[in-house]
């Protein structure tokens, strides 16, 4: 599978969980999840992300067979909705991805993690061939609010970080035209943290590797704000230009419409 990361284009988010940080995000059974596949496309979506594990900070622990039937879920609404439509997986879990590939074919992996939560991830990537997206993280879920002293500028410490860890990824045998960076806005990362990190995207995105941006009604947005995440659509829509400007292609996003715009009118501010 090859995606075309070189414009500026929307991922759209398929949380098929009940316990998202933004509640509007929620799909509880195969009626919501089908009605949103729906919308996504009819909307400008370019892929479809499906979360079978919420990565919000504390969440809970979810089984690998759980996480698996709500994928399942998920990726089957996409594929008879929209046969060939772009998928993205939302897990850091191998088997998953493995068994994710075996059902549905080539999807593109979205992991939290970067490989560093499960040791089979990358060789597994590696095999199958597709497209895989890397996220800064420390900890995981549970821990990472709670991780986020860095020596450096946070800035320079991620970009570091993903000077190394291309270079494990390379070593897997994945291929440097598959690999997407994500700096994981507000994976353990203080709101502090996440405008300096913003302020320096540029910087990530000249190491040569297309960029994901996930701002998408974050805590940067609403507790900047004093708001919540339900209010935060104008937050999302003024962060992911911003992201843009600096070179960022993939906008990871609630709402699909606005951030396709967002795009439309960016390419033509640029031209």
């Amino acid at each position: 599978m090859q995606i075309d990361f070189s414009q500026p284009c929307v991922m759209a988010i398929l949380n098929v969980t009940p316990d998202s940080f933004y509640a509007g995000s929620r799909m509880p059974d195969a009626e919501a999840v089908e009605r949103r596949v729906r919308e996504c496309l009819d909307q400008g979506a370019a892929i479809i992300d499906v979360g079978g594990y919420s990565s919000r900070p504390g969440a809970d622990e979810v089984s690998p067979e759980e996480e698996w039937r709500r994928v399942e879920l998920g990726v089957s609404a996409v594929c008879r909705a929209a046969p060939g439509m772009p998928v993205s997986v939302d897990t850091f879990r191998a088997s998953v991805v493995r068994r994710v590939v075996g059902c549905f074919g080539k999807v593109i992996v979205n992991d939290i993690s970067a490989g560093e939560l499960d040791a089979d991830m990358l060789p597994e990537v590696a095999r199958l061939g597709i497209p895989y997206v890397a996220m800064h993280m420390k900890g995981d879920p549970r821990t990472m609010q709670s991780l986020t002293d860095y020596r450096r500028d946070i800035v320079t410490e991620v970009c570091d970080y993903f000077r190394r860890r291309v270079g494990d990824l390379l070593a897997a045998g994945i291929r440097p035209e598959n690999i997407v960076l994500d700096p994981g806005f507000g994976f353990a990362k203080t709101l502090e943290q996440n405008y300096e990190l913003l302020a320096g995207l540029h910087r990530l995105c000249a190491l040569g590797f297309p960029v994901l941006a996930g701002v998408s009604r974050k805590s940067m947005i609403y507790r900047l704000l004093d708001t919540t995440p339900a209010e935060s659509l104008a937050g999302t829509v003024a962060l992911g230009w911003e992201c843009l400007r600096q070179g960022a292609t993939v906008l990871r996003v609630h709402d699909v419409r606005e951030a396709v715009d967002t795009v439309r009118i960016f390419n033509k501010f640029r031209q």
